[in-house]
């Protein structure tokens, strides 16, 4: 016996909802965006993250490091290599040694923590000793740092400090940065520099000997020598007239 329409035409129904149903998902996943490309690398979010290099990332803020590290590994090609030190790093320093360094010299230390290429652990086993920075040249400072190391251990030295190199907390092309469990202090902070020369003097003579400190010597002459030969010139001559008008008279 045949169904009734009505039987027909809910069965047709409840077959159209279940078929709509399996396939929605499907659908949805078809229509669904892509992902949003990661954003431009950024030095200060990369560090953040462990939450344990604070004093650092203040210094990179302070010095605009930060943002010249951002810049570059956003725009170019060789990519930068940063070494971080931990908070505890920079606690473990002795006591005023960041306090006894001028402002330029607190720009240097923070860019000596910067190398202007990207370097992964291999790479830095072959490197050629010593490895430039973002603060060579300054003052005519070499400012390198030294690789030393096999297999999967490297070890920083500045000829100062020397450390491993543990964590790498990014090591992707354009950017590696690597955990240091002490500050990269630079040698050229520690080296005696030789005093700067004396100007010469303003007429082009040479200064005099430091032993005068600086005066002019005195004269060895007397000062009143040559008016007294002229007083006996005066009265010599005033006694010849005199006696002349004595024996014209």
């Amino acid at each position: 016996m045949a169904a009734p329409p009505c039987s027909s035409l809910i069965l047709l129904s409840l077959t159209t909802l279940v078929s709509s149903l399996l396939l929605l998902p499907a659908a949805q996943a078809q229509s669904a965006p892509a992902p949003a490309p990661s954003g431009p690398i950024n030095i200060t979010a990369i560090l953040e993250k462990p939450g344990q290099f604070s004093f650092f990332i203040r210094l990179l803020n302070e010095t605009q490091a930060g943002n010249q590290i951002n810049n570059q590994v956003n725009n170019s090609h060789d990519g930068m290599t940063v070494f971080a030190p931990t908070d505890n790093a920079f606690n473990n320093l002795p006591s005023g040694t960041l306090n006894n360094l001028t402002d330029q010299q607190h720009v240097q230390l923070v860019l000596y923590h910067i190398c202007p290429k990207f370097y992964s652990l291999d790479s830095l086993l072959t490197v050629s000793n010593p490895v430039r920075t973002q603060a060579s040249g300054q003052d005519g400072g070499v400012f390198g740092l030294n690789f030393t190391g096999q297999g999967n251990q490297v070890n920083v030295s500045t000829g100062i400090v020397e450390v491993p190199l543990y964590n790498a907390l990014r090591k992707d092309f354009p950017l590696a940065v690597y955990q240091v469990d002490k500050v990269l202090l630079p040698e050229e902070f520690y080296e005696a520099k030789a005093p700067a020369a004396s100007p010469p003097a303003a007429d082009g003579s040479s200064s005099p000997p430091a032993g005068n400190g600086g005066a002019k010597a005195p004269s060895t002459g007397n000062p009143g020598s040559g008016s007294g030969r002229m007083s006996v010139g005066l009265g010599l001559v005033s006694g010849i007239w005199l006696l002349c008008m004595a024996l014209l008279s």
